[in-house]
C-alpha cells in the first residue's frame, strides 16, 4: 500500500506531496476495506480478505468464465513462482516440525527413562527397607525370648545365694569355734 502510495505522490513538492500521499492512502484503505479488513499498526499495514478462499478459487479459473461466485472486481491471477515459493517454505515448515517432533520424542523418551529409573530404584529402598524392617523385627522376638530363657534360667539363683550365704555364716561361726 505505501508503494503504490509513494509512486502516486512521487515528483511533487514536500507539503503537496504529503497531503497527497495521505489522501491517496485513505482512498486505497477506504477501497480495501470494501473488500476485507485492514490493520494499522504505526507504519505497518496489514490487509486480511474476506472470502479469501473464493478468490484464490476465482483466480486460476480461465479469463473467458465469469466468477461463480458473481463478484464484480477482477482479481489478478496467482503468480506460480510464489505458489512454488509458497509449496517450498511449506516444505520446510514440515521438515522443521518433523524435526522438533524427533526432538521432543527424544526428550520424552529420556525423561521417561529417567522416571521410570527414578521409580524402580524407590521400589528397590522400600523392598530393602522392608526386609531390613522385618530382620529387626525377628532379631527383637528373638532377643526377648532370649532373655525371657534367661530370667527363667536365673529363677533359682536368688535361694543359691542365699544358701551361699548362710554356709558362709555357718563357716565363719565354725572357723569362731575352733580358734
Amino acid at each position: 500500500l505505501e508503494a503504490l502510495s509513494l509512486a502516486a505522490g512521487g515528483g511533487e513538492a514536500a507539503a503537496a506531496g504529503r497531503q497527497l500521499l495521505e489522501g491517496r492512502r485513505a482512498t486505497l484503505a477506504s477501497a480495501l476495506e470494501l473488500e476485507g479488513t485492514v490493520l494499522r499498526e504505526g507504519r505497518l499495514t496489514q490487509f486480511v480478505a474476506n472470502n479469501l478462499e473464493r478468490r484464490i478459487r476465482l483466480s486460476g479459473a480461465p479469463r473467458s468464465e465469469p466468477p461463480a461466485g458473481g463478484g464484480g472486481s477482477s482479481i489478478p491471477a496467482i503468480d506460480p513462482g510464489a505458489l512454488q515459493d509458497v509449496v517450498a517454505l511449506a516444505g520446510q515448515v514440515a521438515a522443521q516440525v518433523d524435526e522438533l517432533l524427533r526432538n521432543v520424542h527424544c526428550g520424552l523418551q529420556a525423561l521417561t527413562a529417567l522416571s521410570v529409573g527414578c521409580i524402580q530404584t524407590y521400589r528397590d529402598g522400600v523392598e530393602s527397607l522392608g526386609e531390613a524392617a522385618d530382620l529387626s523385627i525377628r532379631a527383637m522376638y528373638a532377643l526377648v525370648a532370649r532373655c525371657e530363657e534367661l530370667d527363667r534360667a536365673m529363677q533359682p539363683v536368688p535361694a543359691l545365694a542365699k544358701r551361699i550365704r548362710d554356709m558362709k555364716g555357718t563357716l565363719e561361726r565354725l572357723e569362731g569355734l575352733c580358734k
